[in-house]
């Protein structure tokens, strides 16, 4: 049961007394939004776990200090911040593969390449993890916090400079005022009001003319069905040109950890090379991540006798069909062979980046 601000009191005495279940208890209500704010901070869900436990331990640690002059709430998030940016000084900026380098040739000898050795990709985020109510921000917010989870939005607050981007979250996301954002940044109203100027700039730039939200209410829940099922439909046929009648003109498809993408008139060469040329068969299950339809996609392992995950296929939908495909490919990429690649299905799951992602979405391991 989630304890009531009424509860609070009590328990944080006895929590300043040693009482590390107490501290659980007043603390548990602010989890899963403080982990929603360290993955914004750091677009990715490990990091966002790692930032998490080091922010609530510094909190139980800093405990007897705690005045009560703000929220525990605010104190929570002025913590979760400061420990957010210091992991962002060590912490090699994510992206998504659009933002890394210029879109692959289908017809190259090898269109694919080979993945970074490095790990800098934006990771996509389950909605289960979300655990929000929407009137936990505040009233100067300018995001709803399924638009602030998106994708777009994400990859796009990875271009801001560290300060500009924690501005940015907890004025126009969580809705704090520009004095409480000095106060936990330990800077002036001043310096944070530029900041925050500086950084709509820059975001402004980066992101799509409407939120996917706004899209999604627009476009409709039986459009969006109708786009989705039916890529499910035509993967599972392996038919090419049913997968592009769903597709804006100007599509793009990316699949990280891989660098490579693939746009517009060079999609139906990448499918007849990869995904559709034929040698692999597709299953998949809808889902939700980052606020955005998805869907889990298996493909079939002869050893296992059954579909196993292969990848998490996030959409971004315009009103003329599917805009984007991010496909976050779950299988080991510790091979430094070209040819392992080629053979993903084969490889493993355990230790993948964005194996964890999947595990929380709660999609089934195996598809008989």
């Amino acid at each position: 049961m989630a304890v009531t601000s009424t509860h609070e009191p009590e328990l944080l005495e006895a929590a300043r007394g040693g009482d590390e279940s107490a501290f659980g208890r007043l603390i548990e209500p602010y989890r899963s939004e403080l982990h929603a704010h360290c993955y914004r901070m750091l677009g990715s869900v490990q990091d966002a776990e790692d930032a998490l436990q080091e922010a609530l331990l510094r909190a139980w640690r800093a405990l007897g200090r705690f005045e009560g002059r703000s929220s525990l709430r605010s104190w929570l998030y002025t913590i979760a911040t400061n420990t957010s940016l210091n992991l962002i000084a060590r912490r090699p900026k994510r992206v998504l593969p659009l933002d890394y380098g210029p879109r692959s040739d289908p017809h190259d000898g090898s269109p694919l390449g080979l993945p970074p050795i490095e790990s800098v990709w934006v990771e996509p985020y389950p909605d289960e993890a979300l655990g929000l109510e929407d009137g936990l921000a505040g009233p100067e917010a300018r995001y709803e916090l399924r638009e602030s989870v998106e994708l777009a939005f994400v990859a796009a607050l990875q271009n801001l400079p560290a300060n500009q981007r924690a501005v940015l979250i907890l004025r126009e996301v969580l809705g704090f005022s520009a004095a409480e954002v000095a106060e936990s940044l330990e800077t002036s109203v001043a310096s944070v009001n530029s900041a925050l100027q500086r950084a709509r700039k820059t975001v402004e730039e980066k992101l799509p003319d409407r939120t996917q939200q706004a899209t999604l209410r627009d476009v409709g829940d039986a459009r969006v069905t109708e786009l989705v099922e039916g890529y499910m439909d035509a993967m599972q046929r392996g038919d090419v040109d049913a997968v592009l009648k769903l597709l804006a003109e100007d599509a793009s498809w990316s699949m990280p950890p891989l660098a490579a993408w693939f746009h517009g008139a060079d999609l139906a060469g990448f499918m007849e090379f990869g995904p559709l040329s034929g040698e692999w068969r597709w299953h998949q299950l809808r889902t939700q991540l980052n606020g955005q339809p998805a869907v889990g996609s298996y493909a079939w392992s002869e050893p296992d006798g059954c579909y196993r995950p292969f990848s998490m296929d996030v959409f971004r939908i315009e009103d003329d069909g599917i805009k984007e495909i991010t496909s976050f490919i779950i299988r080991s990429t510790k091979s430094r062979e070209l040819e392992d690649y080629l053979r993903y299905p084969e490889q493993p799951i355990d230790g993948t980046p964005f194996a964890r992602v999947f595990e929380q979405t709660g999609l089934p391991d195996r598809i008989d």
